[in-house]
């Protein structure tokens, strides 16, 4: 495989980052499965086989399926064969309900943050729903006290959005600029300090920060920087906001991804008795 001509197709597509990086591991790892293999097959059969070990190794349903598209824009855009000709079977998605934070459990999470960076960031992710990616590619000139409301440019499909800016989450950001001074990107990493060139705040390391702030908080759950989001829509559905606006704000291109809200809320738990309570 040539994989710098892979890597210059990733990058002229405007893929992501994140999305570059893990079709080039599963197709580093794809190619040496084939070298390893006695007996040469089809591609085809090869990427099934590749699946198979890959469903052995106790990979997920998720990282099997990333897999198969690593594989498929190899053949499609790299040796430029029909897209359809190449029939990987892919494994059923499991139907989980994501981990939502009670309102609770979430001020319990942010009064265990002494750090206001920290803060900051955390709240923004929930304030605003969005995705690790759209809160470290933030820039300064992205918030808008005037309209209070926060551009997230290039987010997941490469698709612009705005959503509000709370007040209260206005009046934390303008001390936290007060006391960092970030010069383009709204959260620096550590390298701009060092280098004098602003660089964004790497999603490591606010994972390691929630997990702290978790662990300081007595939370068992287990919360990752998307259970913030998550979190976020479905305490705004149980306040009385519509789907089709919950849409909008999360940046989801099908309603069908959003209506899963609908399963985590505690409205239909709370507002449902249980026949034990019928019983004289």
């Amino acid at each position: 495989m040539d994989f710098s001509a892979i890597q210059r197709l990733l990058e002229r597509k405007n893929y992501s980052p994140n999305t570059q990086r893990t079709y080039r591991s599963y197709l580093a790892m794809f190619s040496d499965y084939c070298l390893l293999q006695a007996v040469e097959t089809s591609l085809h059969e090869s990427g099934e086989a590749f699946i198979t070990s890959l469903i052995h190794r106790g990979y997920t349903i998720s990282s099997q399926n990333q897999a198969i598209n690593a594989i498929k824009f190899y053949w499609e855009h790299i040796l430029g064969q029909d897209r359809s000709y190449l029939n990987v079977v892919r494994p059923r998605k499991e139907k989980r309900l994501p981990t939502v934070l009670s309102q609770a459990e979430v001020v319990r999470i942010f009064n265990a943050i002494e750090n206001r960076k920290h803060l900051a960031i955390l709240q923004t992710l929930y304030a605003c729903g969005l995705r690790i990616g759209e809160v470290i590619s933030l820039q300064i000139k992205d918030i808008d006290s005037d309209r209070m409301c926060i551009s997230v440019r290039r987010g997941k499909g490469f698709k612009d959005r705005t959503v509000p800016l709370p007040d209260e989450l206005l009046q934390l950001l303008r001390k936290y600029y007060k006391q960092y001074r970030p010069s383009i990107y709204l959260f620096e990493g550590q390298q701009a300090n060092d280098s004098l060139k602003s660089v964004p705040y790497s999603p490591t390391s606010i994972r390691r920060v929630l997990y702290r702030a978790v662990k300081k908080a007595g939370i068992h759950k287990k919360v990752t920087p998307h259970t913030l989001r998550h979190s976020y829509a479905t305490h705004l559905y149980e306040y009385g906001v519509n789907l089709r606006s919950i849409q909008v704000l999360l940046g989801h291109g099908s309603s069908k991804t959003t209506e899963i809200y609908t399963h985590v809320s505690n409205h239909h738990i709370t507002n449902t008795p249980s026949p034990l309570s019928f019983l004289k």
